[in-house]
């Protein structure tokens, strides 16, 4: 099971309270994270990422075992402490502004 850590308006938008768990086969994938987190929870599908071009929305970044993994290709394994769920994937709200 993956663990993933969502942002407090995605987790309302999701009706969920804390971390989700989500299923994903091996090896685990970001997209294969992000596939089965919007299967689960449909209401997110183009919060998080495009629904036409699948590419990461610009204020959503990515980080697991403090790495940030927003750069990272969508079909690059997630480290293995995270895929045996012993850390979360987080999904960060980024912050802009002047």
């Amino acid at each position: 099971m993956i663990r993933v850590l969502l942002p407090y308006h995605l987790r309302t938008l999701a009706r969920v309270d804390s971390e989700v768990l989500l299923e994903v086969e091996n090896p685990p994938t970001l997209s294969a994270v992000l596939d089965a987190l919007e299967a689960c929870y449909p209401v997110l599908r183009g919060t998080i990422r495009d629904q036409i071009t699948g590419q990461r929305r610009p204020f959503v970044r990515f980080f697991a075992c403090k790495e940030d993994l927003s750069h990272h290709p969508p079909d690059s394994a997630l480290p293995e402490a995270v895929a045996s769920g012993g850390e979360p994937f987080l999904v960060i709200g980024a912050m802009a502004g002047g």
